[in-house]
């Protein structure tokens, strides 16, 4: 059958999750859409707010493509810029608050950004990156009352409030002419050079919110305690899919398990997210911050591969872990350990260990494979033979900014090529064994770092723990882990080692072990290359 039919206004609409923003306002008009300490926005005000923005951001310039900066914690005001931000025409491009000054303006520069919304805290480092990029820019600031009071301010700059007060609620906003528009631009964390600008189209956007829901299976009116960094990969997309399914999202300045806890009870939060690192923190929170609850409460965490003994621990709470996996480069979680019936047959620790792997791809996702050899074929699904995590599908970004070179070099033979070191199981779940760069190659055999990480995890006294290669004469190099104990711990160095070697081949025994505190990005990722600097010397 053929037709000579063309894609018109009536059948054809270019995805945008602005969409999702105008359909609940609309439908659930007096449903709370956002909640912070004493402040409360029904979805009706959420979007008055946000067109109120996008038409203020218009008024001192904005044009469509112009990029919007946003240095700010997870508060309404980060929320509405998910929206009022594209809803101008402009991108979107939300900071690290954890960022040096210098790196704060590489980005302004490299993402030429026009404007500036920024938290009363982070003026100090705003104001040096801004003066080291040499040129003038808009700058609104968030006065938030739960920051710590401060004396720096900003000639010519404005307050938030006052600034999208002047704002016309009644202008609805861009949407925009093409999806693949970019929406946002996101940058990696830059641990061994410059940052790579990161770009989101609007499809891709759209895509991510409607996989979640149905990866996730969100029902309508959830109440999500937004505990992940906005700033990160936009929340994981999670604003849009909020507002989506007309759900309520709670937010939290800082990552605080005592005030999660008390949050999650108030508020009886259905789903939260957070890198495993946040769940460590709230399994190893004093028993006094801690709550037990009767429900369940959906939880998914992406980052390192978590630890089965912290899953575990985590569903003691009434806590049910999903586990995903993803990029900056993929909007976010790709891949799921998407739970099978027969799994509840298992006990807790079965369980812990299979909801610990990377999984299957997610709805919205087309793709995903292990690539091993020259030229690259499939792995078996033995669960041994390790390659590379390759995907395909609207969730992968447009490209790098200004960076053709690394573009290509990502995007290559059909595959978005991620740098992560897995396996496949014979049930078909991938499970990461390593970064490309993490692997450790020990006398000719390859060393997972990730499973001694697991090992260290199930002893009692750890808290947190991270494994690099250490050079060795006669090896080429030998793991070396660096941990962190509970509490009121204590266990010895031998003991440890020999805990190790109980629990998997002793051949993969760490042959060093550092005690102390481990260096983490923003989002709560240990910075293994610190450890392999301090391995090194």
């Amino acid at each position: 059958m053929t037709d000579n039919y063309q894609p018109q206004q009536a059948n054809h609409v270019p995805l945008t999750p602005l969409s999702f923003l105008h359909r609940t306002a609309d439908v659930y008009p007096d449903h709370m859409a956002v909640v912070y300490n004493d402040r409360q926005y029904t979805w009706a005000q959420s979007r008055d707010r946000c067109c109120q923005l996008a038409s203020a951001l218009k008024s001192i310039g904005i044009q469509r493509e112009d990029t919007v900066a946003v240095l700010a914690f997870n508060t309404p005001e980060l929320f509405e810029a998910h929206f009022g931000v594209p809803m101008s025409g402009a991108v979107l491009n939300t900071i690290n608050t954890r960022l040096d000054a210098d790196t704060i303006s590489y980005i302004l520069d490299h993402g030429n950004a026009k404007a500036l919304i920024v938290d009363t805290e982070l003026l100090p480092s705003a104001l040096d990156a801004i003066a080291a990029r040499g040129s003038a820019m808009k700058v609104v600031v968030i006065n938030d009352a739960a920051a710590p009071a401060t004396d720096v301010s900003v000639d010519g700059s404005i307050d938030y409030d006052a600034f999208i007060s002047a704002g016309d609620a009644n202008d609805k906003g861009e949407m925009p002419e093409d999806e693949w528009q970019t929406l946002a631009l996101n940058y990696t964390s830059g641990t061994t050079g410059r940052p790579k600008g990161v770009l989101y189209h609007h499809r891709g956007s759209y895509l991510m919110s409607m996989g979640t829901v149905m990866g996730w299976a969100i029902p309508r009116h959830p109440v999500y305690l937004y505990s992940v960094p906005m700033f990160h990969c936009n929340g994981w997309g999670h604003a849009w899919t909020m507002a989506a399914m007309a759900g309520t999202v709670i937010c939290l300045r800082y990552v605080d398990p005592k005030k999660m806890f008390e949050l999650i009870e108030e508020h009886s939060v259905t789903h939260f997210g957070g890198a495993p690192i946040v769940l460590n923190m709230m399994a190893n929170a004093p028993k006094a911050d801690q709550k037990t609850f009767d429900r369940t409460i959906e939880v998914m965490t992406a980052g390192a591969p978590p630890p089965a003994a912290v899953i575990q621990r985590m569903g003691e709470f009434g806590f049910n872990i999903m586990h995903v996996y993803g990029l900056t480069e993929t909007y976010g979680h790709v891949l799921q350990a998407a739970p099978q019936l027969h799994w509840s047959d298992l006990s807790a620790a079965e369980r812990s260990e299979l909801v610990a792997r990377q999984g299957v791809r997610f709805p919205m996702n087309e793709a995903v494979d292990v690539l091993a050899g020259s030229p690259p074929k499939p792995v078996a699904h033995d669960g041994e033979q390790m390659g590379e995590i390759v995907l395909r599908g609207n969730t992968i970004m447009k490209g790098y900014l200004a960076n053709e070179e690394a573009t290509s070099e990502s995007l290559r033979d059909g595959w978005f090529w991620t740098g992560d070191l897995a396996v496949v199981h014979a049930d078909g779940y991938v499970q990461i064994k390593d970064r490309a760069k993490d692997i450790i190659i020990s006398g000719g055999e390859n060393i997972s770092s990730v499973e001694i990480e697991s090992a260290l995890y199930k002893h009692e006294a750890v808290a947190e723990a991270a494994v690099v290669a250490m050079p060795d004469e006669k090896w080429g190099e030998t793991p070396c882990a660096f941990v962190t104990l509970k509490q009121g711990a204590t266990v010895t160095e031998s003991e440890l080692i020999d805990h190790v070697g109980n629990t998997i081949a002793r051949f993969k025994r760490p042959k060093k072990i550092v005690f102390g505190e481990l260096p983490k990005t923003a989002t709560g990722k240990i910075q293994k290359y610190a450890l392999r600097e301090q391995a090194r010397a």
